[in-house]
């Protein structure tokens, strides 16, 4: 864990030139006399693969702006089923809401290994008051999210099990590359999708074996697409 100092969080310089925050302007109008304001300390962290974050009703004291790696947010049915609810991938905020609930809706785990910016919610929410345009943008923010997760349920929980693994491919493709897609394992991704592990390892293989896709590594978690407008067409 590495404390940045808040004078280099407003530069945007060493460790938070590329996190979240900076990415999302969220305090693009605040000077450097703002941050020096605030002495909570905000927190560089690398998790390994399988760390969890923070748990679904659990206090929310922070939230946490995603520099580099993948997490998935997890939510438990009625029934005792987990559910995964969305795939938060760099400059995406896991926790946004610990600025209005006192509970995380959801457990945040980490798919990959990870770097996160860790930002209690009382840092939030002091330059928020301080800052009409940071606030709007939280809520910006918060909306956007909201959102994101309601298509993301959408489009991976209707239609065949064919048409659900093709747009979960779609999804999941490199900004900066979108001929590359990072899958993570069968099981989430049933989690994801309401299917059987073997379901979604059928249908991976068969867009394999039809050239739609190919597999770049040994572990089946990164593919190149090759036709994308038959992937689209699904």
């Amino acid at each position: 864990m590495i404390p940045i100092k808040t004078e280099s969080a407003w530069k945007g310089t060493s460790d938070c030139r590329n996190c979240g925050i900076r990415d999302m302007v969220l305090f693009a109008d605040l000077n450097e006399q703002d941050f020096g304001q605030i002495h909570a300390p905000i927190d560089d962290l690398e998790l390994q693969a399988g760390t969890t974050l923070f748990a679904e009703g659990a206090g929310a004291s922070a939230i946490f702006t995603l520099r580099s790696g993948m997490i998935k947010l997890v939510r438990v049915t009625p029934d005792g089923r987990q559910r995964i609810v969305r795939v938060l991938r760099p400059g995406d905020v896991a926790g946004l809401e610990a600025l209005a609930t006192s509970r995380y809706g959801s457990e945040a785990v980490a798919l990959s290994d990870i770097s996160v910016c860790r930002i209690p919610a009382q840092v939030i929410n002091a330059l928020g008051s301080s800052s009409t345009r940071l606030h709007k943008r939280l809520m910006e923010k918060w909306q956007s999210a909201l959102r994101e997760a309601d298509d993301w349920l959408a489009d991976l929980n209707f239609g065949t099990a064919r048409q659900r693994v093709a747009h979960f491919i779609l999804k999941m493709r490199n900004p900066a590359d979108a001929q590359i897609a990072t899958l993570f394992s069968r099981e989430d991704m049933g989690a994801m999708m309401d299917l059987k592990l073997e379901t979604v390892s059928r249908e991976v293989s068969a867009l394999v074996r039809e050239g739609v896709i190919e597999p770049l590594d040994k572990h089946g978690r990164i593919y190149r697409v090759l036709d994308l407008p038959a992937l689209q067409a699904i």
